[in-house]
């Protein structure tokens, strides 16, 4: 036999079977046999047809068989990855719940998966409760003092409400919503210092984990400090807005009274201008009575006696003055 010919059909050969193991994954079939899952050579195939992983699919059969998980069908997870599903998780989150005894379906797996949820981390929360750590919740007592409270949630996941349910950002704006609640119905600062459970029996009676997709267990007050007193704060920037005020209303009544003043002045400055005109017109008159005839010497000399007799009674009358000689 030529020996390239024989070359030739061993190279074919391998090539074959690269592509037949390439389509048809004879190694998964066989382990799948061993594990007791029913699955054929021509079902493998057309999972590379279809551009599903065997090497996903498959071992998520064995797991769930192994489990006892046998309504788990190879279509349902064919279906759920060509959806954008997360086989495995989905497989093992439904082991775990299994184990466990908590109560959920593969619809309800791939639901949550769907939704954009980590289903296995979900079950696993479910088994042991997480502790969710809140950020420091500032309140104010009646009597003004302010309290500054951190608290631990534990929650457990509700696998009935991952779909839809709000998420931790959530259940952490309600306990603090009913921490300042809580801080805030109390008469005294002390009062909550010396009882913190009452806060937290508060916060738990409203059902802060309604419409959420946790259920929570206990929350627990890990520290309470002592804040600023807002109630004297407040008081001190009340009488300063009152000083502001009266000051801005004193100093108003002040303008008002400069006002008043410098509008008297003008008013007698008006008036002494028009004494002043007046007077200047007193020698025209004077002239004028004299020319006409109507004012004598002896008329003059009188009045001048009487202005002389008028200002020396006015210096008089003024004290600490000396009276004007005639």
């Amino acid at each position: 036999m030529n020996p390239i010919f024989l070359i030739a059909v061993i190279v074919g050969f391998l090539v074959f079977l690269g592509i037949f193991f390439h389509y048809v994954p004879f190694f998964l079939w066989l382990s799948a046999k061993v594990a007791g899952v029913h699955i054929s050579l021509i079902q493998l195939f057309l999972m590379r047809i279809r551009n599903v992983p065997p090497y996903t699919i498959v071992p998520a059969m064995i797991e769930a068989h192994k489990a006892g998980l046998s309504n788990i069908t190879r279509d349902e997870l064919e279906a759920h990855y060509l959806a954008g599903g997360h086989v495995e998780k989905v497989v093992h989150a439904l082991v775990s719940a299994s184990k466990a005894n908590i109560e959920l379906t593969f619809q309800m797996a791939t639901a949550i998966d769907l939704a954009g949820r980590d289903v296995f981390e979900a079950v696993q929360m479910s088994v042991n409760p997480k502790v969710i750590d809140t950020p420091a919740v500032y309140a104010v007592a009646k009597n003004g003092i302010q309290l500054i409270t951190k608290a631990r949630v534990t929650v457990r996941a509700n696998i009935k409400r991952l779909v839809g349910g709000a998420g931790e950002e959530t259940v952490i704006a309600r306990v603090g919503e009913g921490i300042v609640a809580a801080i805030g119905a109390a008469e005294s600062h002390a009062h909550v210092l010396e009882n913190p459970d009452s806060i937290s029996k508060m916060v738990l009676r409203k059902g802060l984990d309604s419409g959420t997709a946790f259920e929570i267990l206990s929350i627990d007050i890990a520290d309470i400090d002592i804040g600023k007193n807002i109630g004297a704060e407040l008081q001190i920037d009340q009488a300063n807005a009152d000083k502001n005020i009266a000051q801005a209303k004193a100093e108003e009544r002040r303008a008002m009274a400069v006002a008043s003043e410098q509008e008297m002045k003008a008013k007698a400055q008006e008036a002494r201008a028009k004494v002043i005109e007046a007077e200047a017109e007193v020698p025209k008159a004077m002239a004028e009575a004299f020319r006409s005839g109507n004012l004598g010497i002896m008329d003059y000399y009188r009045m001048k006696n009487i202005e002389a007799d008028t200002a020396m009674r006015e210096n008089i009358a003024r004290p600490g003055t000396t009276p004007k000689q005639g």
